[in-house]
């Protein structure tokens, strides 16, 4: 999966492939990817604040799912809206915890079955897939389980992505249903920017999970117009994971308009490979994307980046030509 922002890159970053400072995971061979879109978690590592202690300039690490690199974005910096979202989503982890029964044995069981399943071990996810719901309200995002959660949201295998959605809004001891899609839904128009990007990733993951997945779709689309640049951001990522049929022209169009080369770089990821959408899902946007290969509309790192999406939605290794893309395309379909 490709996760973190940029501006466009023509190489990459020197933690291409890895999970990003302080992990003791490396990424498998299978995760690389074509140079053109950043790759890599930046998920940051130190021990959360303890409950009660005043807010440290930086603040506890608990990462928002899957955490995007602290690059600038547009004049903002994306590392500051980062940290205030963890900020947010501590006070309300810590308010849950307090009415939870924390269980090390259950937190050591979640980290190694994630372990394992970032590392393709089939039995693993459906171990997980299986325990999930039990580990609400007993496990937590240690630095350790944020960085396996990187490592899982960056699996090639859908499913082990899938299984760690569900781990995640346990650690997060978000309920699956209706209640959390509305407390999230108020949160998502707050005028505090780090609760609304983080209220928006946790829609999308709710979504993916089936819970007023129309609703959350809805909802999401609706920000990717939100003056806010962050907003905006993270409403591509929770119309990547909610995964709908709905999420596609979306993200198309997003990365046709958006004003911003960051959010038209993760338009352009999430159609590709990062999030829940399906192969078949992906090869719908196909046609589109061919018309954006050439559009004199668009810059040349857009068109960059429409022929990486071809790239990886197809397998195929044409070059950056959009008539031999027509001739390949018009071939396949016979």
């Amino acid at each position: 999966m490709l996760v973190g922002v940029s501006t466009p890159p023509n190489t990459p970053t020197p933690d291409y492939g890895t999970l990003g400072p302080g992990s003791d995971i490396k990424m498998g061979p299978e995760t690389k990817r074509q140079p053109g879109f950043t790759a890599g978690l930046f998920l940051p590592t130190s021990a959360p604040r303890p409950q009660g202690a005043k807010p440290p300039q930086a603040v506890a690490a608990i990462a928002i799912g899957a955490i995007l690199a602290a690059f600038a974005i547009a004049g903002l910096t994306a590392r500051k809206a980062f940290t205030d979202a963890q900020r947010i989503r501590n006070e309300t982890l810590s308010a849950s915890r307090s009415r939870s029964s924390y269980d090390s044995s259950a937190q050591k069981e979640a980290e190694e079955l994630l372990q394992r399943a970032a590392r393709n071990d089939a039995s693993a996810t459906h171990e997980i897939a299986q325990r999930a719901a039990s580990w609400h309200g007993r496990i937590k995002l240690t630095p350790q389980l944020t960085n396996l959660v990187g490592a899982g949201l960056n699996a090639k295998d859908l499913d082990t992505r899938a299984v760690t959605i569900r781990l995640d809004l346990a650690a997060m001891n978000v309920s699956e249903d209706s209640s959390s899609v509305e407390r999230l839904a108020s949160q998502a128009e707050s005028r505090d920017q780090a609760t609304r990007i983080w209220a928006l990733w946790t829609l999308g993951l709710l979504a993916n999970r089936g819970i007023e997945t129309e609703r959350i779709t809805n909802l999401l689309i609706a920000h990717l117009s939100d003056p806010d640049v962050d907003a905006r951001h993270w409403a591509v990522e929770g119309l990547a994971y909610a995964g709908t049929d709905a999420s596609i022209q979306p993200l198309l169009k997003t990365l046709h308009d958006d004003p911003s080369p960051a959010i038209r770089e993760r338009a352009a990821c999430s159609l590709a490979e990062s999030g829940m959408l399906t192969p078949e899902q992906r090869h719908t946007a196909i046609p589109t994307l061919l018309t954006y290969a050439d559009d004199p509309v668009l810059d040349n790192a857009t068109h960059a980046w429409t022929y990486h999406a071809l790239r990886d939605i197809t397998g195929q290794r044409l070059p950056d030509d959009a008539a031999a893309w027509r001739k390949w395309y018009q071939a396949s379909q016979n």
